[in-house]
């Protein structure tokens, strides 16, 4: 297997918008980042993922660019960007990009050009089409991600323009061309601008499947509409784009690209990774992210085993994968997957041994290395997610309270993992001296970083013990991954080995006390490396305290 720099780093991701806030408006910016990045370096990550700092209106936090060019009024400056640069690579810090283009803001001058007539000459840098036989005379029944018709209707030019997600987002037309040249043009400014890499939104929904054909599938709700991703995404003719964009940019440079793709399967995945193919280094699939939500808790652990195997099957040594549980995208995961009461701290740390042993780049997103928790939300009034708000819509509409609405989704909606970081025990958590765009969790009295880097025993400092581990044993970054755990239940032991050096893996998801069969030969050898508690003892068969984890690690032959 080859070895890269991008596959010995582990990445921490920054939601800029709630990370700190320099100037007291509540919101986070660039020069709050570059304020913390001394703490990123004690942390000892390697590599930064930006979310989009891009100028937006701000229709889905960010992700709705409008010049690509630009920063954020809100976030700071080009200038605030390029100190940011500057300051992570003198740390030893690369710096990743948010790439979003499957679609931009619809205040995109591309887009103001496209919908003042039909013979614009930017026209066709977007999905337009006539009236049909959708549910209301759309052209066809697709649902936008975000719900809702997936179509808006333009009384201008009197024709609807496709959206897949919100109607401020609409999508690029990947047929034409132009817009390859205009994507690559634009990748190519900000890689010679010195960034190391990209991770790209959504990308798996580049190339719409021809024709635009209804959807067979049943109604999502009773308006008619059809919420299938699965016809969206991966068609014909993506990765001809990934090529391409690989060809005439990336190539020329020493970077990384990770792409989100929903839907993607192992299968997919060789062609997509796969070096001799030249078109990415790893995507974020998203069979695990949904267990804790969709998969009853007793099969959930059996279930998350199953699907590393398939990945690791189909694309180590051919390839590359990603590890994570949460983003800007998911619930916090000491709640969605851990015990976020009583055993928080060792859920937490068990996680984040999952997570940096497993075969594959490490992600952590901010305020994971402290164990912050999802926000106990009461009211739609402290959500301002517009996935979740135009749901609510809907099922307001319909005749649900607001009460049970929030009992079914709170757990799970992104706005969890968006509120902001938690630095210390002052008002506002430190993240702020003004009011925050989002609440702060009111336990950050109790879960932060200053009374985390003062604890040698806390969640940070595990995280700072688990990634110079893995700096410093190469058998976590390269090694062969073989499970030994049953079937069933929640104990997952595995090991990775390379050349003389065997690693053993031992984890409890369970908040109750479990006995684990270990694969550990005649148990010689062996030299305890971390764990979660601090006085746990060789066994050849030992009884596993709730929430346990720890790493051993022996010569072979």
């Amino acid at each position: 297997m080859e070895r890269t720099w991008w596959k010995e780093a582990v990445i921490y991701q920054v939601y800029v918008r709630s990370f700190m806030d320099s100037n007291g408006d509540g919101i986070g910016d660039i020069p709050g980042v570059i304020s913390r990045l001394d703490y990123l370096k004690e942390l000892g990550i390697d590599v930064i993922w930006l979310n989009p700092v891009y100028k937006s209106p701000n229709d889905d936090n960010g992700y709705d660019i409008s010049d690509y060019r630009k920063i954020m009024d809100e976030f700071g400056t080009m200038a605030d960007w390029e100190k940011l640069l500057e300051e992570c690579h003198g740390r030893g810090i690369r710096l990743i990009m948010d790439l979003v283009v499957n679609h931009t803001s619809d205040e995109h001058p591309w887009f103001l050009e496209s919908r003042k007539s039909k013979d614009n000459p930017y026209r066709d840098y977007y999905i337009w089409k006539p009236a049909g036989k959708g549910p209301k005379g759309e052209p066809n029944n697709w649902e936008s991600i975000f719900s809702g018709s997936a179509w808006e209707w333009d009384e201008a030019t009197g024709e609807y323009y496709l959206h897949l997600f919100s109607r401020k987002q609409p999508d690029l037309n990947w047929d034409n061309p132009k817009v390859h040249r205009e994507i690559i043009d634009m990748m190519t400014w900000w890689l010679d601008k010195g960034i190391d890499g990209f991770r790209m939104d959504a990308v798996h929904l580049l190339k719409k499947p021809a024709g635009l054909p209804d959807s067979t599938n049943p109604p999502t709700h009773k308006e008619g509409y059809v919420g299938d991703e699965v016809l969206y995404a991966h068609n014909e003719g993506i990765h001809n784009i990934f090529r391409e964009m690989n060809r005439s940019a990336l190539s020329r440079y020493d970077v990384m690209t990770v792409a989100e793709m929903n839907r993607a399967t192992p299968a997919m995945a060789g062609d997509y990774v796969s070096p001799r193919r030249e078109e990415l280094d790893m995507i974020f699939h998203f069979e695990i992210c949904g267990l804790p939500r969709y998969c009853e808790e007793k099969k959930r652990i059996s279930e998350l085993n199953r699907i590393q195997q398939r990945w690791y099957d189909a694309s180590w040594k051919s390839g590359w994968n990603s590890q994570y549980f949460n983003n800007h995208d998911q619930p916090r995961q000491v709640s969605a997957w851990g015990d976020d009461g009583k055993y928080r701290v060792q859920s937490a740390k068990l996680l984040a041994t999952y997570l940096h042993t497993m075969p594959g780049s490490p992600y952590v997103y901010q305020g994971e290395e402290i164990g912050m928790t999802n926000f106990p939300f009461s009211s739609m009034k402290e959500i301002n997610d517009v996935s979740l708000r135009n749901d609510w819509a809907k099922c307001s509409a319909a005749g649900e309270s607001e009460e049970d609405f929030l009992s079914r989704q709170a757990k799970w909606t992104r706005e969890n993992a968006r509120t902001p970081m938690q630095w210390d025990d002052s008002p506002q958590a430190g993240f702020t001296t003004g009011t925050p765009w989002l609440k702060v969790n009111p336990n950050y009295r109790e879960i932060n970083v200053k009374s985390a880097r003062s604890d040698p025993n806390s969640i940070f400092h595990y995280y700072r013990r688990l990634i110079a581990l893995r700096k410093a044993h190469p058998v976590m970054i390269y090694g062969d991954y073989r499970l030994h755990s049953r079937k069933k239940g929640p104990v997952v032991v595995f090991t990775r080995t390379l050349e003389k050096e065997q690693l053993l893996v031992v984890l409890n998801f369970s908040s109750e006390k479990q006995v684990s069969l270990l694969p550990l030969g005649k148990g010689r050898g062996w030299k305890s490396i971390l764990g979660n508690y601090a006085d746990f003892s060789l066994r050849g068969r030992r009884l596993l305290r709730p929430w346990e984890t720890y790493i051993m690690s022996r010569a072979v032959k």
